[in-house]
């Protein structure tokens, strides 16, 4: 999801508001539970996002989903959003929430996809391979199986991609055999 700078702005500012209240990993356990409920819920992404329905229901709403579920902050939090308007972006600013607390925590987020599950050997190898290259930092791997791959792995961290697949292999070697310059005598 391309998540956008207004979802950061708003992201920073509730960073800011738990830091000085001392509930960071509480608020982030918060906007865990949101972003999840979010994506696991068309309805509720419809019903957040429909300018039909007052924002006095969608409160009413979020309240018996979340309710007893969130701390103060975040239920207030929440709310400002509705009055604002905001409601739709609830899903995108618990996302950018989520990666303005690892930049804050120094935590990097490395993901590795690869046509098989990763073994714990595998796991070990990724994390000193990714710590090699940024020292100092905590690393949270998000693994994904995808068999197109057909082997090896595809590591990626921020903007930096480190592709060992068989596919990007397979691929390198059509372009070499197409640029192929050999022609035959006839």
């Amino acid at each position: 999801m391309n998540i956008s700078p207004v979802a950061y702005r708003y992201a920073r500012s509730l960073m800011q508001l738990a830091q000085e209240h001392g509930e960071v990993d509480a608020v982030r356990d918060d906007l865990h539970l949101v972003a999840t409920t979010c994506a696991n819920s068309r309805d509720l992404r419809v019903m957040l996002l429909s300018p039909v329905i007052k924002g006095d229901s969608k409160l009413k709403v979020l309240g018996r989903i979340f309710g007893g579920q969130i701390g103060r902050i975040s239920e207030r939090f929440i709310n400002i959003l509705v009055r604002k308007g905001r409601e739709g972006m609830l899903e995108e600013i618990a996302q950018a929430f989520q990666d303005v607390y690892r930049q804050a925590k120094g935590i990097l987020m490395a993901e590795v996809r690869s046509a098989a599950p990763l073994s714990e050997e595998a796991r070990i190898r990724v994390r000193e391979l990714v710590q090699q290259r940024y020292p100092g930092k905590s690393i949270d791997l998000q693994e994904s199986v995808e068999p197109e791959l057909i082997g090896g792995a595809v590591i990626r961290v921020g903007d930096e991609q480190i592709d060992g697949s068989v596919a990007r292999r397979l691929g390198d070697l059509r372009r070499k055999f197409s640029e192929n310059p050999y022609i035959p005598e006839i």
